[in-house]
């Protein structure tokens, strides 16, 4: 599938941020947007559980965009610690829904260090109606902002994570779920650790058969 994905450089508001693009040819189809790794930390947005993010989403008819945050890549600018990269995911989502005006549904997902700058841009963005967080660090970055959260979502984390202890992930739960009218689903993998590696084929399982359940609604 990978001949219909165009590389895109998208005006960002510290210059040029360099994408990846695959549009549906279906008019009113879902529009997704893909977040990346730490930036300090080799992440880019050909990181693996990216493309296989972009990739579920592209096989379920979605015109899904994934980009690099400032400074990575051929991204123009340099690493702002999550506020500039919140600027960057927001001018993403204005680019690709001014490409697919008449979608029906709008999603962002990130993984990591992308996760938490997904669910700060969920709440700013009414128009967000869902999420998947890929192994987020509750531990690391403070998650309290999703008070309340605004939409049903799925987290996504492994349960031999090296980098976030099971507890911090089950406060996370424990929050979330006392939320009255959404519902989010926390979802692990038992020999998965943060990085998903060798997992990679039963996290698209578990994308795949969310993002299935989460369109049909519509």
């Amino acid at each position: 599938m990978d001949n219909k994905i165009s590389e895109i450089f998208i005006p960002g508001p510290a210059g040029r941020l360099e994408a990846k693009y695959f549009k549906s040819k279906k008019s009113t189809s879902p529009v997704a947007l893909v977040l990346q790794p730490h930036p300090q930390y080799g992440g880019t947005m050909n990181n693996k559980i990216v493309v296989e993010t972009f990739n579920s989403f592209m096989e379920n008819n979605f015109s899904v965009c994934r980009v690099n945050f400032r400074g990575v890549g051929k991204s123009d600018g340099e690493f702002d610690n999550g506020q500039g990269e919140l600027a960057d995911a927001a001018a993403a989502l204005d680019w690709l829904e001014r490409e697919n005006f008449d979608n029906s549904q709008c999603w962002v997902s990130g993984f990591s260090f992308g996760s938490l700058i997904a669910m700060q841009l969920l709440m700013r963005r009414p128009e967000i109606n869902r999420f998947i967080a890929i192994s987020p660090q509750p531990n690391v970055y403070d998650f309290s902002f999703l008070s309340p959260c605004p939409t049903s979502g799925l987290v996504v984390f492994g349960k031999k994570d090296e980098l976030v202890p099971k507890e911090h992930i089950i406060d996370l739960d424990k929050r979330l779920s006392a939320q009255k009218g959404i519902k989010v689903e926390f979802q692990s993998l038992n020999d998965a650790n943060h990085f998903f590696s060798n997992n990679e084929i039963n996290l698209n399982k578990i994308l795949d058969k969310y993002i299935k359940k989460e369109t049909a609604l519509y």
